[in-house]
């Protein structure tokens, strides 16, 4: 049963960020012990209303992925008067979310999770992270960059293979390192570094040749 609870849409609560914070701390924890019965322990509120909220344990779980990856923010953009600094400035900032998200303990304990079950059968976690984590950033990004093509800042064929870049030049060995438990640090700082180099490197690659200078980088 899939949760009831729009997160994606975003439209909770209070009480219910509450409820999907209380859960995420629960997954770094103890992982593979969150249970509907510790969540509502944890965030003081009864199982029937878990279940109202969310339908069941693979429900949450979903609900609570989709409210640690509405953290990544995207600038909305639109053809009408978007040039390249405006449009550099969107992808740097939506790089700059990213890398915070994923660096923080949360998504570290939560993708170390959802390795552990993938093809166990234990659940459906893997699958629930893959659709509403990589999956989900292509879909909010994937019209940004389109609409960058279609105002002649970038030029690429295939949407998907772009984003898949972005991606890389974004997350580089960062992710898997600290799967691995490398102790990397990355500051304010090294995350605005990071994520200025990454939309640099993707306009090289895919900026309109006549429009990549108006970045000014």
């Amino acid at each position: 049963m899939q949760g009831r609870v729009d997160v994606s849409g975003g439209h909770l609560t209070a009480r219910q960020k509450d409820v999907l914070d209380a859960a995420l701390g629960l997954l770094v924890e103890g992982g593979d012990a969150l249970t509907m019965t510790g969540v509502a322990r944890r965030a003081s509120c009864s199982k029937e209303t878990l279940y109202k909220w969310f339908g069941d344990r693979n429900g949450l779980l979903t609900a609570t992925v989709q409210w640690q990856a509405s953290k990544v923010r995207v600038v909305p953009v639109t053809r009408e008067g978007l040039d390249a600094r405006s449009l550099f400035s969107s992808l740097q900032g939506f790089a700059g979310d990213w890398l915070r998200v994923l660096s923080g303990e949360i998504s570290v304990a939560l993708n170390r999770l959802a390795v552990s079950h993938a093809g166990t059968g234990k659940s459906d976690l893997g699958a629930i992270v893959l659709a509403n984590g990589p999956f989900a950033m292509a879909r909010r990004l994937k019209p940004v960059l389109e609409i960058g093509r279609e105002a002649g800042l970038l030029s690429f064929d295939d949407t998907d293979e772009a984003f898949r870049t972005f991606f890389g030049l974004v997350v580089r060995d960062m992710q898997i390192r600290l799967l691995l438990g490398d102790r990397l640090a990355l500051t304010e700082a090294a995350i605005a570094r990071d994520a200025e180099r990454a939309t640099q490197q993707f306009f090289a690659l895919y900026g309109a040749k006549s429009e990549a200078a108006g970045t000014g980088r």
